[in-house]
C-alpha cells in the first residue's frame, strides 16, 4: 500500500474543488482519528445529528459541545447541560437518561441566552427513559426538539395532585372543601406547564353573641365574624373572589400532608361568651371573631368586647366594639365592632369582613360578609352578628339579635358572628363554624 505524506491538500485553482476517490471508492478513517470541521459540512445529513459520547456525565459539562450527544445520570441528584452560546443555525446537542432517574431527579436545560421551543425558559425533563435531541433554527423559535424524544415525551405536563376533604369538579378545577378538621395530602406538586400552585379560601369561626345575665333591659353586642383571608384567584381559573382577596398570591405546594384546622364557633352564654377559634391552612392562619360585649348590671359595670378576625360589638353603656384584624395581616381580615352610644342604646353589631358593625338605637347591624366564587358559585359568608336589641345580621350568615330571648346562632360554616340576646338572663346566640376551601387547576 503506498502512502502520502502531506499538511495539506488544495485544489489546482482557487476556489476549485477537491475529490478523493471515486464513485464507489471506500475513504477509510483508523480508529483514533479526529476529523475536525471548522467549515460548513453538505451532504453528510449532519444537521440534527450527534456523535453520542459513550462516557456517561453526572454534572454540567460545563457548556455542552454541539453535535455531541450526552449519557446524563441523575440518580446522585438534580443537574444542568448548559447549551451552546451564541449557536448558528444546525447546532445540535442531545442527551439521554442513562439512569432512568429524570422522573425523580430532573435535568434541566439551560438556554444559555436562546430560546427554547419559542420560549426565553429553560427545559425541564423529567420523563424517566426519555432521550431528546435539541436542534438550534433561529433566533425566534431557538432550539427545538427533535426526533423520538420529543417535547411531548421529554417534558410532560404535571398537575396538582392531591386528596382530603369533599372533593368536587368545576371544568378544569378541583375544589376541596373542609367543613371540619382534615388533611390536605398533595402527593405531585406539578410543574410549570400544567399548575404549581393553589388558591384558598380562610375563614375562622365567629365570635359568640352577648347575653343578658341579671335580665332587665341590657342590651348587649353581636359576635365579630371569623377572620377572611382569601387569595385572587388567578392561579384557578379568575373566579369572582371578595375584595379581601386582592393582589394576594396563590400558595406553592410541595408534596406532603398538610393538617387542616376548621374553627369553631364561639359559645354565647349569659355571662361568659367567648371568641370564635382559628382556621389554617398552610401558612395561613384565620383569627376566630371576637365576642359580644355583656352587659352585667346598669352603667357603668360592663365588659369588654372581643377582639379577633371581626371585632365584637359593644353593649349598651357608651361602650367601644373590639378591634378587628386582630393580629394584624394584609389585606386585613375583618373589622371592627360597632360602638354602643350610651345606656338607653342598642347593643353594637359585630364586624364582618367587609364592614363595621352598626351602632343604633334598636341595636346595630352586623358588618356585611364577603362573596366569592371560590366554589364554582357564589356565597357570602363571615357576616358580623346583631347588637342587641332588635339588629339584624350581617349579610353572610350573621346571626340576629333576639329582643326577648336568645340571640340567634351565626350560620353553620360561614365563620359569622352570633346576634345578642335580649331580655331577663337571656344568653347571646353561638358563632358559626369556619371553613377552609382550597382550589387549583388538575387538568
Amino acid at each position: 500500500m503506498s502512502e502520502v505524506k502531506v499538511n495539506k491538500i488544495s485544489p489546482r485553482t482557487n476556489c476549485g474543488t477537491v475529490t478523493l476517490g471515486d464513485s464507489g471508492d471506500t475513504i477509510s478513517i483508523p480508529a483514533g482519528v479526529t476529523i475536525t470541521n471548522s467549515g460548513t459540512a453538505a451532504g453528510f445529513g449532519s444537521t440534527g445529528e450527534v456523535s453520542w459520547n459513550t462516557t456517561k456525565i453526572s454534572a454540567d459539562p460545563s457548556t455542552a459541545a454541539t453535535g455531541v450527544g450526552y449519557f446524563t445520570d441523575t440518580s446522585g441528584a438534580a443537574f444542568n447541560v448548559t447549551l451552546p452560546a451564541s449557536p448558528s443555525a444546525g447546532n445540535v446537542v442531545a442527551v439521554a437518561d442513562y439512569a432512568n432517574t429524570w422522573d425523580t431527579n430532573n435535568l434541566t436545560i439551560v438556554r444559555n441566552g436562546s430560546n427554547i421551543e419559542g420560549a426565553a425558559e429553560n427545559f425541564v425533563c423529567n420523563i424517566e427513559g426519555a432521550a431528546i435531541t435539541f436542534v438550534y433554527v433561529d433566533a425566534t423559535k431557538g432550539w427545538i426538539a427533535t426526533n423520538s424524544g420529543n417535547t411531548t415525551l421529554a417534558n410532560s405536563v404535571r398537575f396538582v395532585t392531591a386528596t382530603g376533604g369533599t372533593e368536587t369538579e368545576s371544568g378544569n378545577f378541583k375544589i376541596h372543601t373542609f367543613t371540619g378538621p382534615g388533611t390536605f395530602t398533595v402527593s405531585c406538586a406539578g410543574n410549570a406547564l400544567g399548575s404549581t400552585t393553589v388558591d384558598y379560601l380562610v375563614i375562622a369561626g365567629g365570635g359568640g353573641g352577648g347575653g343578658t345575665p341579671q335580665g332587665g333591659n341590657q342590651r348587649s353586642g353581636g359576635g365579630g365574624a371569623g377572620g377572611y383571608r382569601e387569595s385572587s384567584g388567578a392561579a384557578s381559573g379568575c373566579y369572582t373572589r371578595s375584595p379581601l382577596g386582592a393582589g394576594v398570591s396563590a400558595l406553592s405546594v410541595p408534596a406532603q400532608a398538610y393538617p387542616i384546622t376548621v374553627g369553631g364557633g364561639g359559645v354565647g352564654t349569659y355571662g361568659s361568651p367567648t371568641n370564635g377559634a382559628n382556621s389554617v391552612f398552610s401558612t395561613i392562619t384565620s383569627a376566630g371573631g371576637g365576642y359580644g360585649m355583656y352587659q352585667i348590671a346598669s352603667p357603668p359595670d360592663t365588659t369588654s368586647a372581643g377582639n379577633g378576625g371581626s371585632g365584637g360589638g359593644g353593649a349598651s353603656g357608651s361602650t367601644c366594639g373590639g378591634t378587628g384584624n386582630t393580629p394584624p395581616v394584609s389585606p386585613p381580615q375583618g373589622s371592627n365592632g360597632g360602638d354602643s352610644t350610651g345606656y338607653s342604646a342598642g347593643g353594637g353589631g359585630g364586624g364582618g369582613a367587609t364592614a363595621v358593625g352598626a351602632s343604633d338605637p334598636g341595636g346595630g347591624n352586623g358588618g356585611a360578609g364577603a362573596t366569592s366564587c371560590i366554589t364554582a358559585s357564589p356565597v357570602a359568608r363571615a357576616g358580623g352578628g346583631a347588637g342587641g336589641r332588635c339588629g339584624c345580621g350581617g349579610a353572610g350568615g350573621g346571626g340576629n339579635a333576639n329582643p326577648s330571648g336568645t340571640g340567634s346562632n351565626g350560620t353553620t360554616n360561614t365563620g359569622s358572628g352570633a346576634g345578642a340576646g335580649h331580655g331577663g338572663c337571656e344568653a347571646g346566640g353561638a358563632g358559626g363554624s369556619g371553613i377552609v376551601v382550597i382550589r387549583y387547576k388538575f387538568q
